[in-house]
């Protein structure tokens, strides 16, 4: 019987991971678990977090939804696997005390570097600190590991978002690091935020600025041991594994579905025709895990691949428009507010303007309602924040970006039966409108905490809040032809034409 060459390679290796608490990191603990289960250590380097120290932070991993599928099987005994290191990615040198670091220097086989600050929306001082010289100090670290097979570098399609084709190669750096860190180290907040503009040039924020400059830390070390560095585009909830749908991130659709399956999100803007590159996190797991082993087999070296469907199976939300409704209110939420109903809206400049009808006026009222009841008023604030983030978020939105990933294609080419059946790569077989309903599904039971038996419940909820919905349309139209009829002087009837004119302009924002 033909044996997985990938599996082959990480059994009885000891691993080292960064950011194994986030939602890819997580999820690669899990497959490693699952599908390897003769895996040496795996050392994850945490920081004690809310009063925690990391040992409590680690007992609490089989409680995570994660694993579910994996203790069906297996005793809670294959967490013992699990060693964590007090560090953290932004101090100085990772934070490693003397002993955890000769340990890793010893006995690590393995490196994945997962850590990063994702924030859109944060300044050059804390990027830099992780996502730079965090990288800075793993790599620093690699260098002194004894016995190092392969180091796998996390990184994202979009440090390279100044251009729209982009290929599987590191770019030319957009700066020099040593002197973004002389500034980082030396100017006050007010002064670095002054210059950031000029700083960033051509990338769209922060992020994508310094996981650029993260790559070229890592390629500083290609020709002392073999790299690979995996660029995942926007990550999703789960295509298969450990189940279908599961996710813990809310970043994305994951988090407008989540919304919009509540009642509150009535309204996405978005260019539906142009491509929108999202990639199931376990394919992503599968890849850093089949990269890997790929590169080991060479002495030295750096690979890169783009984890991506945009030049192979390609999606655009006008797939998704004419079904997402119907996926809204066949699988409802018992905790919806509204009646869930999504439309996208072509340009930011007309979302604001529907959204001042369509999501600021409902606020204020189920805010309202929720004090009386003596609930926390939030919907306001919520769309708020949405509001004051679309500027940030734009280019992301409206621009079509393509990946191009034949390297990606050919190392998928170089898998055996069983690499494929264990670590599938191949993102040709993904159906976009059958994976958004699992994706909905696992957004239902992971983000909303609803399991399957509030269904029947949330169908009936449904069904009442369409009535509740379609009064309160009734009221606002009748209450703007009262209004317009006092202003204008004329009766009602007379201005009767006025209700299917409003009725049209209210369903066009």
């Amino acid at each position: 019987m033909e044996e997985s060459q990938v599996k082959a390679f990480y059994s009885g290796k000891n691993l080292f991971i960064t950011g194994g608490t986030g939602f890819v990191g997580l999820c690669l603990i899990e497959k490693i678990l699952r599908t390897i289960p003769d895996i040496g250590k795996i050392y994850l380097l945490m920081r004690p977090k809310k009063g925690k120290e990391i040992a409590d932070r680690l007992q609490e991993f089989p409680a995570n939804p994660v694993f579910e599928h994996l203790l069906e099987n297996t005793s809670k005994d294959i967490f013992n696997k699990l060693i964590p290191i007090s560090g953290d990615v932004g101090a100085e040198h990772l934070g490693i005390n003397e002993s955890d670091r000769d340990l890793l220097i010893n006995e690590v086989n393995v490196v994945i570097h997962s850590a990063a600050t994702l924030d859109f929306e944060e300044n050059l001082r804390p990027t830099v600190k992780i996502n730079v010289l965090g990288t800075r100090y793993v790599m620093d670290l690699c260098r002194q590991i004894k016995n190092l097979k392969v180091m796998i570098h996390v990184s994202s399609a979009y440090v390279n978002s100044y251009l729209k084709e982009v290929d599987e190669k590191v770019y030319d750096r957009p700066a020099d690091p040593e002197n973004i860190i002389n500034m980082v180290n030396t100017l006050t907040d007010d002064a670095l935020n002054d210059v950031e503009r000029l700083i960033l040039k051509n990338h769209p924020n922060t992020y994508t600025f310094t996981k650029h400059l993260a790559e070229h830390e890592v390629k500083k070390c290609e020709a002392l041991f073999p790299i690979t560095i995996v660029r995942p585009t926007m990550i999703v909830a789960s295509l298969k594994e450990p189940v279908p749908g599961w996710t813990c991130s809310k970043v994305g659709p994951q988090g407008f579905l989540m919304g919009a399956a509540k009642g509150v999100v009535r309204r996405l803007p978005l260019a539906k025709e142009n491509i929108a590159d999202y990639i199931p996190v376990d394919i992503v797991v599968n890849q850093l895990l089949v990269a890997g082993w790929n590169a080991a087999k060479e002495n030295s070296g750096l690979q890169v691949y783009h984890c991506s469907t945009s030049t192979q199976n390609p999606f655009r939300w006008s797939i998704l428009e004419p079904v997402v409704n119907k996926i809204l209110t066949n699988y409802p939420l018992k905790s919806a507010v509204w009646y869930p109903h999504l439309a996208f809206v072509r340009s930011l400049w007309l979302f604001r303007l529907s959204a001042i009808f369509i999501h600021f006026f409902p606020a204020i009222l189920l805010d309202m309602l929720l004090r009386i009841t003596g609930g926390k008023p939030i919907l306001f604030r919520l769309h708020k924040n949405v509001w004051n983030s679309l500027s940030r978020l734009e280019v992301f939105i409206f621009t079509e970006w393509k990946f191009n990933n034949l390297r990606t294609r050919e190392l998928s080419k170089m898998m055996n039966k069983k690499d494929v059946e264990l670590f599938d790569i191949d993102v040709s077989k993904i159906y976009w409108e059958e994976y958004f309903v699992k994706l909905h599904l696992g957004v239902r039971r992971y983000l909303n905490k609803e399991t399957e038996k509030t269904l029947p419940a949330a169908k009936t909820k449904n069904n009442i809040l369409y009535y509740v919905h379609i009064i309160w349309q009734v009221m606002i139209l009748g209450f703007l032809w009262i209004i317009i009829s006092l202003v204008s002087g004329m009766g009602l009837t007379q201005i009767s034409w006025v209700i299917p004119v409003m009725y049209l302009l209210y369903s066009m924002l």
